[in-house]
């Protein structure tokens, strides 16, 4: 059961959202701040975090910094009162890997951290193997028999998941939703772009090919022999 840091200066809002994540199956653990939530973190595994920005003796940003010292990967869901666009990239600058803008809709925070976590299994300990090709969650690196490559994160984002479901159908919006995220308000089209880049960088790779369902999405092929 993933286990989830809420780390939120209001304690009624903080309470709030323990229990809804827990509610819905989550281990939830809260900290009043940064500081607190450095506590919480060597105590216990935590499989994603959510913080918001100005809290006590350690704000969020400051609290981010140390996560990432912590867990590179771990998926981190700001929170802030605060919705101007300059904040919002800073966050994202500061190795946030969503934003939500308070007062927080319990929904969709829950949309978003399922979102975060299925993403959040690239970076599981597993590998992909086709053929003389390999796909590391780990390295994030794509290996075409002895040469070891690396892609674009979006890139290898989107070809990790198609590979993860080879020969089923997955549309733009799932792959939006999974690489992008839920609430990510870029054009599916982006997708399109990305994959074209994919099949330029793979055109000597021999053991599957991404292939098109037109005005559906994408599925990945793999071919035997």
């Amino acid at each position: 059961m993933p286990r989830i840091l809420v780390a939120e200066d209001d304690g009624n809002q903080r309470r709030m959202m323990c229990a809804f994540l827990q509610l819905n199956g989550y281990l939830a653990c809260g900290a009043a701040d940064g500081v607190e939530a450095l506590e919480r973190l060597s105590e216990s595994k935590i499989d994603l975090a959510i913080c918001d920005i100005m809290m006590p003796r350690m704000d969020g940003y400051q609290l981010l910094e140390q996560l990432r010292l912590y867990d590179k990967h771990l998926p981190i869901l700001m929170v802030t009162a605060k919705g101007d666009f300059s904040d919002k990239q800073l966050a994202f600058l500061a190795g946030a890997d969503d934003y939500m803008v308070k007062p927080v809709d319990l929904d969709e925070m829950l949309l978003r951290v399922k979102a975060l976590l299925r993403r959040a299994n690239i970076q599981a300990e597993r590998v992909i193997r086709v053929g003389r090709t390999a796909l590391d969650g780990v390295a994030w690196t794509l290996t075409v028999g002895d040469e070891v490559r690396r892609l674009p994160k979006k890139e290898f984002a989107l070809l990790f998941m198609l590979m993860s479901h080879p020969g089923q159908l997955l549309t733009r919006r799932q792959l939006m939703d999974e690489v992008w995220g839920v609430a990510c308000e870029t054009d599916e089209r982006t997708v399109d772009v990305h994959i074209r880049r994919l099949r330029e960088r793979l055109a000597d790779v021999a053991d599957f090919a991404i292939v098109t369902e037109r005005g559906l999405g994408y599925r990945a092929e793999v071919r035997h022999g």
